[in-house]
């Protein structure tokens, strides 16, 4: 029998938090200095998905099976089709409502996680779940201007707040189902692809008139995320969704904030400074507890 540690989750979230937080730095450049799209954001953040894909898929076999597929098409509509749904409710609602709704996702998975999959969490790891849950909302707090299309715009912030939460959630029920890393990445590759000329579509076609500078900076940046889901994509894999989700949506803007102060000299707001504390704190209590209960458990050998 062999066997390997419960906390071989920690490095990939660690991984995630770097290119996330990194890419959340940069993120908003394409737009910024040339007022790019975002849905040709999102059609460029498809095609830099390619590449992760490829470099873990190769010399491994690809599971065409039904299991996988139904699994990675799900994972990757959810992911991608929620993208688009934001994308759509910022132009008829104002970002300050929106984003601490979609923020609350990791709450969706967690509920998930403890109902279906029956994980379960001690007293001080769920006080790290709540800490770090309060500090995403507090990171997604920001002072937009007023303004809004009734109650479409919240309603599709509940949608995809509940899509990413489901998202979460099957990334971690399709590793139980024993489909590997590569292979629902590269369904969730193939998910966000098919939803280009969606996003094409929105745009009225291709904008053509940018100079170049505008797609490559937006590739080199959406890299960085595509990079971040497939460690998301591990790290689901290894631990539990109810203690990942919100470690790595907690810790990832911690490192934006730092990174926007150091390269931006962009001063964290109130709302910023108390999301980094609780963050810190909750993750810390997360993966201390992780770390307390690590122990041999059948399945896999040690790395």
């Amino acid at each position: 029998m062999s066997f390997t540690r419960t906390n071989s989750w920690i490095p990939y979230a660690g991984l995630l938090v770097v290119f996330w937080g990194v890419w959340g730095a940069l993120s908003s450049l394409p737009t910024k200095l040339y007022d790019y799209p975002d849905p040709m954001v999102y059609v460029l953040w498809a095609l830099t998905m390619l590449v992760p894909a490829w470099v873990s898929l190769r010399g491994r076999k690809f599971d065409r099976g039904r299991v996988a597929a139904g699994y990675g098409l799900l994972i990757g509509l959810t992911g991608a089709g929620g993208q688009l749904v934001l994308f759509k409710a910022l132009t008829i609602g104002p970002a300050y409502v929106i984003f601490p709704i979609v923020a609350l996702s990791p709450a969706v998975t967690v509920l998930l996680a403890l109902g279906a999959l029956r994980e379960r969490l001690g007293g001080w790891s769920w006080a790290g779940v709540v800490l770090a849950l309060v500090a995403v909302v507090l990171f997604s707090v920001s002072t937009g201007e007023a303004g809004g299309d009734g109650w479409l715009y919240l309603l599709l912030a509940v949608g995809v707040c509940v899509a990413w939460g489901v998202q979460a959630f099957f990334m971690r029920k399709a590793a139980l189902a024993g489909v590997d890393d590569a292979s629902t990445f590269g369904w969730m590759t193939i998910s966000g692809l098919l939803l280009i000329p969606v996003a094409v579509l929105m745009m009225g076609g291709l904008p053509l008139a940018f100079p170049w500078q505008a797609p490559a900076l937006t590739a080199g940046t959406q890299l960085l995320n595509s990079v971040g889901a497939l460690f998301l994509v591990m790290a689901m894999s290894r631990g539990k969704a109810s203690i990942v989700a919100p470690v790595t949506n907690a810790l990832a803007p911690v490192l934006t904030v730092v990174l926007s102060l150091l390269l931006f000299g962009s001063a964290p707001t109130v709302f910023q400074i108390a999301g980094i504390v609780l963050a810190l704190a909750g993750s810390t209590l997360m993966v201390y507890r992780a770390e307390k209960s690590t122990e041999l458990v059948p399945g896999s050998a040690v790395p």
